[in-house]
């Protein structure tokens, strides 16, 4: 059996950065995808299955979107996307009881609150599941009082009003919320620069949304008071990090540096995700029909086997694949979230996102 999924990326150039910020690998995502091929036809050859990748990197919405057409042309009907959510919303459009897409780009909430696709699932964790996790953890370890400073881009934008959100469900107090507006050269006056904007009466941690890196990276330590940095610098709750090493996640990090020559990004996480619940469908079906698979990956029949020590499902209501948070330093893994004491009826994995009773979306697992 021959199973062909199409994998397309599209990212925005945001800009140059104001900071010496590590760059993302201009390939992360297509390497997870490429390597949830591998492991694949490592186990799909004993059921003589065999997977293959057609797969695009493009430099614009257009040829986005015409690639997605010549995909579905050649007879793919299995994506894994890593693409804006404005992109996706339209890729949505056009694949409706086509086609069944898997997000592996896109944090924004809305996709999951307001403006679900019933053939769309998201193995990308959502903005509101990152700051949840991180919010439970300051929480957890007492630190109530949080100073948020916001960058200018979307992103931040979303990140923050993503934390304000987790900040009230999880009991957390914003001292100070204050945009960052500058566009000085932190290189050289961070250390007078940040001092000074950080002042406040007291907080117990910074709290930073600056998702590209423009001047996050220069907050640590430079702080009016003497206190933790968190949030998308400092330590970070993401999708997956190098420094993940239980649950047999040395294997995949090893078997991904093997591929790609570089560690694993969460966009690869999300990216192999999406393939691999693709190849655990098909194992369980000995089908490719994509209506098929997406009932089976909603059916209590699913769990997937995802190096984080749990067994992850899909959310019947928005898609969303449920999934621990990792919170991590740049050299370490610190905790991983959901935690002990945050309850939920069904799963406490539910505790992190946007809850059934609070998505407007309501997807019928049992038809496309």
């Amino acid at each position: 059996m021959d199973v062909r999924i199409g994998y397309i990326q599209w990212v925005v150039d945001q800009g140059p950065v104001l900071s010496n910020v590590t760059p993302e690998p201009e390939d992360a995502g297509l390497r997870g995808a490429e390597l949830g091929i591998e492991d694949s036809n490592t186990t799909g050859r004993f059921l003589e299955h065999h997977y293959a990748l057609t797969s695009r990197v493009v430099d614009s919405e257009d040829q986005a979107q015409d690639v997605l057409e010549q995909m579905l042309d050649e007879g793919i009907t299995l994506f894994v996307l890593r693409v804006p959510a404005d992109t996706l919303g339209t890729m949505a459009d056009k694949t409706a009881g086509k086609a069944l897409l898997f997000n592996a780009g896109a944090r924004d909430d809305a996709l999951r609150v307001t403006a679900c696709s019933p053939h769309v699932l998201h193995t990308q964790p959502s903005y509101a599941m990152l700051a949840d996790g991180l919010a439970q953890w300051l929480n957890l370890r007492r630190w109530k009082k949080v100073f948020l400073i916001t960058g200018p881009t979307d992103s931040d934008r979303a990140w923050a009003e993503a934390f304000r959100r987790a900040a009230v469900r999880f009991g957390v107090a914003l001292v100070a919320d204050k945009p960052w507006t500058f566009d000085a050269d932190l290189r050289r006056t961070a250390s007078q620069e940040l001092p000074l904007f950080t002042q406040a009466d007291d907080y117990d941690a910074v709290v930073v949304a600056d998702v590209r890196g423009d001047f996050g990276e220069y907050v640590p330590f430079n702080t009016w008071l003497p206190r933790p940095v968190v949030g998308t610098q400092g330590m970070s709750p993401v999708a997956w990090h190098r420094v993940i090493e239980s649950w047999g996640a040395a294997q995949l990090q090893n078997r991904f540096h093997d591929l790609a020559g570089r560690d694993m990004t969460g966009d690869d996480y999300a990216a192999w995700a999406g393939v691999r619940s693709v190849a655990a469908a098909v194992t369980r079906l000995e089908a490719t029909d994509a209506g098929a698979i997406r009932d089976f990956l909603f059916s209590d029949d699913f769990q997937l086997a995802a190096f984080k020590g749990r067994k992850l499902s899909y959310r019947p209501w928005n898609g969303q694949l449920r999934q621990p948070i990792p919170l991590v330093h740049p050299q370490g893994l610190v905790a991983t979230a959901p935690f002990d004491g945050f309850l939920h009826p069904v799963t406490d994995l539910d505790s992190l996102g946007y809850d059934e009773a609070e998505s407007g979306c309501r997807i019928d697992s049992a038809s496309q």
